[in-house]
């Protein structure tokens, strides 16, 4: 039985643009939260209020899920404070009216469309862009409910589709198919799904069937498990893509770890290892960079993409989903035959316009998590997050005002005596606390030699990947390295699930994305934390003060601050203590340094600034009591 509701319950209103502002403090928040959560995107929460977006593929979504279009605009006007515009009702309506009218559908390896609409598929092929994707040359009357496409052409079809306003609607009935083969895996008995992931899979599944789509977790949330259980549910052939060999690795262990998939099973292919791909069904593992074509590598980029176009795949899933939409990547979507598609990521987000290309390269959003609500529930890491500003000391800052060379300014800023020394107190500090630290810079220079003056281990993209693992492995089990430095290759790449703490000392410009990634490294939930409001996790952002570094922060963490985080505002004398114990704290060695820098002409010299030993500091950090209180 339907309630009413009272003026108090109106839980949102909804703005000039159609957008909708949830008010957490109303009583009736849970049930427009839950409603939302099913007909909208999140695109900005704060402690008071959500903000969420009415698009056509979420509209899409929650028709999936079993709401019709009445429901939508009843529930809307229910829990609404204001109106809801007639412009706005035309929009559900037409976005529902489309839904599941014409559909793409593999069958053999050839893709067809398909309508029980013939008056729409007449229109499709009238188009001239989408005749150009028909598999037959030839014109011929229309009598049956499909027609066949080219799959060279799939992207381009898919696009032309959503433009004429019909969304090609992704389906799988996986139950019924016998034709494509069977993996014959389940899920391990101890793999206990938690609700979101629960609640992300039934975004994905309904009545047997699955769609393709895009599911979104924030990094130590487990979107391996999600994407291990998903393989298992399918059962399908499945094609896994990611992003470097270290992650191969892992998910192949992931694979191991939570099904009862085996090494006759799950197999990979990288740069390492180069398992053969034979007429068994199978899980097969590699790296975008490795099947998609590459100058120097045609011949063999051309063998696999082959290989992988001759099998039929239910499942193709594609790690660190927002890299597909790139250029060299993006042609292997449409190469490899897939019934599904599905999508995981920490951050949708790119600083290009491609990422709505995901709509139909890959599907629509099917889920995105609350960062927040996850971090209260103790699913992850409480993270307390601070914006260090280091003062430039005079010479370096006039250096770096009459500097005309990019690289020489970006080496000045990072390299700053006091960020230098800010970034040496915080690891003294965090290391007595016995914490697990990773500092990351852009610049593999700066990585270098910030760990070897500090007396770290360090990870760039030089690096072999044998010696990543082993000093990985290290960091992970050896109480005695607590410090590590990385690259951007390990923005996305590694799981360092003990990490506990991040400083950044240098990154690239305004990205939203990697800003959220390196902030994910310390949000798995560390095992010894017993009470989940602890300050059990601490994200450094180290600036130089008048520096390009400073113009590209708000951008950089609109992303975060759209999920709920907030930064202290710190000053690196609020950081450093004992300072004439810290390197670079003397005016012959921050002028050593300088000039090496101004001299140094490429990435493969090292700056002889002398090392030497520093007592150890005990751990008075005002900081720490800072985020306690």
């Amino acid at each position: 039985m339907e309630t009413e509701s009272t003026p108090e319950s109106y839980s949102f209103r909804v703005t000039s643009d159609n957008n909708i502002v949830l008010e957490l403090t109303t009583t009736d928040y849970k049930r427009a939260q839950d409603f939302l959560f099913t007909i909208a995107e999140p695109i900005h929460r704060s402690e008071h209020t959500h903000e969420y977006e009415l698009t056509s593929n979420s509209i899409h979504s929650a028709m999936f899920s079993g709401l019709q279009t009445q429901d939508i605009i009843r529930d809307l006007q229910q829990l609404s404070k204001t109106n809801i515009s007639d412009d706005l009702i035309n929009y559900i309506k037409l976005c529902t009216e489309m839904y599941g009218k014409v559909k793409l559908v593999l069958k053999h390896k050839r893709y067809f469309i398909k309508s029980i609409f013939l008056n729409i598929l007449n229109e499709l092929l009238q188009d001239s862009e989408i005749k150009e994707c028909r598999a037959v040359s030839t014109e011929q009357g229309l009598n049956l409910e499909s027609f066949e496409v080219n799959r060279q052409k799939i992207e381009s079809l898919k696009k032309r589709c959503q433009e004429l306003k019909y969304p090609l609607l992704e389906e799988y009935d996986f139950v019924h198919d016998t034709m494509t083969k069977n993996l014959n895996i389940q899920l391990a008995p101890d793999a206990n799904l938690r609700p979101y992931q629960e609640e992300s899979l039934r975004k994905m599944f309904n009545n047997g069937r699955a769609r393709s789509g895009i599911i979104v977790l924030p990094c130590g949330a487990g979107k391996s498990l999600v994407g291990v259980a998903a393989a298992c549910k399918m059962n399908k052939n499945c094609l896994v893509l990611c992003n470097s060999n270290v992650s191969v690795e892992q998910w192949k262990e992931q694979f191991k770890r939570w099904s009862t998939a085996d090494d006759s099973i799950v197999r990979s292919y990288t740069s390492n290892k180069k398992d053969k791909l034979n007429g068994n069904a199978c899980i097969f593992i590699s790296t975008y960079q490795m099947v998609a074509p590459k100058k120097g590598r045609i011949i063999e980029t051309s063998e696999i993409m082959k290989k992988l176009a001759n099998h039929e795949w239910g499942l193709v899933l594609l790690d660190e989903v927002h890299t597909a939409p790139a250029r060299s990547f993006r042609k292997i979507l449409s190469t490899v035959p897939a019934h599904i598609k599905l999508g995981l990521s920490a951050t949708l987000v790119r600083e290009d316009d491609k990422i709505i290309d995901l709509n139909y390269l890959v599907g629509p959003k099917l889920y995105e998590a609350n960062w927040m609500e996850l971090q209260n529930l103790g699913f992850i890491a409480k993270v307390h997050c601070a914006e260090v500003r280091c003062e430039m000391t005079s010479a370096f800052l006039e250096e770096y005002t009459t500097a005309t060379n990019h690289m020489v300014k970006r080496r000045l800023s990072v390299f700053n005596p006091n960020k230098f020394r800010t970034c040496q107190s915080l690891i003294q500090y965090h290391e007595q606390r016995n914490d697990k630290i990773i500092v990351f810079s852009d610049d593999p220079f700066a990585v270098k030699i910030y760990a070897l003056k500090l007396v770290k281990p360090f990870i760039h993209g030089k690096v072999s990947h044998n010696e990543r693992i082993q000093l990985l492995q290290n960091f992970q089990r050896n109480p005695k390295i607590n410090t590590i430095f990385l690259s951007k290759v390990g923005d996305t790449s590694f799981d360092l699930p003990e990490a506990n703490v991040v400083i950044q000392i240098s990154s690239d410009g305004g990205s939203r994305r990697q800003e959220a990634q390196r902030l994910g490294r310390i949000l798995r939930i560390k095992k010894d934390i017993i009470n989940i409001n602890e300050n059990n996790a601490f994200f450094y952002t180290l600036i130089s003060q008048d520096t390009d570094e400073m113009n590209h922060l708000p951008k950089r963490q609109s992303f975060l601050i759209d999920q709920g985080y907030t930064y202290a505002m710190l000053t690196h004398t609020q950081i450093i203590t004992n300072e004439n114990q810290l390197y670079l704290s003397t005016n012959d060695e921050q002028q050593e340094l300088l000039e090496q820098i101004l001299k140094t002409p490429n990435d493969n010299e090292t700056l002889p600034v002398p090392i030497r030993k520093t007592p150890s500091i005990k751990p008075k950090h005002p900081l720490f009591k800072r985020f306690r209180s």
